[in-house]
């Protein structure tokens, strides 16, 4: 009976072990599996919060789809026009530089056939336009009249009125940035604009 009674407790025992054993083994692969994953996804979002090691590009003219795009840093003028759809048939490619390092803040401008563009404007500059894209001149912030500023694309009768209302309320912009105080101006409104405008 004594013996029978042990070989029932060494069985209890053993099956205790082996079920403590099984639950260790699990938290530590769990523990494991989590060490592996989180800084991965730590990473990607300090990444994308900081833009370490990107580059920021505003593409325009003959292209695709133009518009403000981030690539990763060292790209060149040839990836920038890839992600903006390529360039259009249009296009005037003797005048742009396809091996050309990108730089954050870069507007880079693909001319069509036949058009003159000014050195500064030349695809692979980092030097803003003295142009919009649709060669319309830049219209003074501080200056301009409620037709002059509905010339702009994305600034309507109403938005024209907001503008001045502003400059009336306090005094002349400091510059372009400051439109984000204006209501109905966004970051990215005014990021869209931003080329068009001067103060």
């Amino acid at each position: 009976m004594n013996y029978r009674s042990q070989l029932i407790g060494g069985a209890i025992v053993i099956t205790l072990l082996l079920f403590f054993v099984g639950r260790l083994v699990t938290n530590r692969e769990a523990s494991t599996d989590q060490k592996f994953t989180t800084p991965a996804s730590t990473s990607s979002i300090s990444t994308s919060s900081l833009h370490t090691g990107r580059v920021c590009v505003d593409i325009k003219g003959a292209v695709k789809r133009p518009g403000v795009y981030r690539l990763t840093g060292g790209a060149r003028v040839d990836e920038a026009l890839h992600a903006a759809g390529g360039p259009l048939p249009t296009a005037d490619m003797r005048q742009v530089n396809l091996a050309k390092e990108l730089t954050d803040q870069q507007v880079l401008y693909v001319p069509t056939q036949g058009e003159q563009v000014p050195a500064e404007l030349a695809a692979g500059s980092c030097t803003a336009p003295s142009k919009s894209n649709d060669n319309k001149p830049i219209v003074n912030l501080n200056s301009a009249s409620k037709e002059q500023l509905c010339q702009i694309s994305g600034i309507g009768d109403k938005k024209a009125d907001l503008i001045l209302a502003y400059r009336q309320q306090h005094g002349q912009f400091k510059s372009v940035d400051e439109l984000n105080q204006v209501s109905g101006f966004g970051e990215k409104t005014v990021a869209k604009i931003k080329d068009q405008l001067s103060v």
